[in-house]
C-alpha cells in the first residue's frame, strides 16, 4: 500500500474519531459532515489503489460504484452508504430547517467502521 492510501486510511480514522467526539458533544449536523468525509476518504483509497483520483465527490462516488460495486469487488451496500451519507452530509451543512437526526448520525458512525475495515482487509491482500 502507498503512502498516499495510508495517509487518506489514517485521514479517515482521525475524521472517524472527529465525527464520534463530535457526536458525544451533541453537534449532530457536524458529526454527520464529519462522518460522511470519512467514508468518502476511504473510496479515495481505494480508488487509488487502482490508480484512480477524481477531484469531485460526485466523481469519487461514482467511479467506486463502478470499480468496486458493480464488479463485486466490495459489498455495494458501501456505494450506498456514500450516497445516503452525502444526502446527509448535504441536509447538515447546508439546511437551516431540516436536520440530520441523532439516529441518522449513529447509523453513519456505524458505516465508517464498518468501510475503514472493509477497505484494510481489501488492500492488504493486493499484491
Amino acid at each position: 500500500m502507498n503512502s498516499q492510501i495510508k495517509a487518506l486510511i489514517e485521514k479517515a480514522k482521525r475524521g472517524q474519531k472527529a465525527a464520534s467526539n463530535l457526536f458525544k458533544d451533541g453537534d449532530i449536523d457536524f458529526a454527520a459532515s464529519r462522518a460522511y468525509y470519512s467514508l468518502f476518504y476511504v473510496a479515495s483509497a481505494l480508488l487509488l489503489s487502482r490508480g484512480l483520483s477524481f477531484s469531485s465527490h460526485s466523481g469519487v462516488i461514482a467511479n467506486f460504484g463502478k470499480e468496486f460495486a458493480k464488479t463485486g469487488a466490495l459489498n455495494p451496500k458501501y456505494h450506498n452508504y456514500l450516497i445516503e451519507a452525502q444526502d446527509r452530509r448535504n441536509i447538515g451543512d447546508y439546511e437551516i430547517v431540516f436536520t440530520v437526526t441523532e439516529e441518522q448520525t449513529k447509523e453513519m458512525l456505524g458505516w465508517v467502521k464498518e468501510f475503514i475495515q472493509a477497505a484494510e482487509d481489501y488492500l492488504k491482500n493486493l499484491p
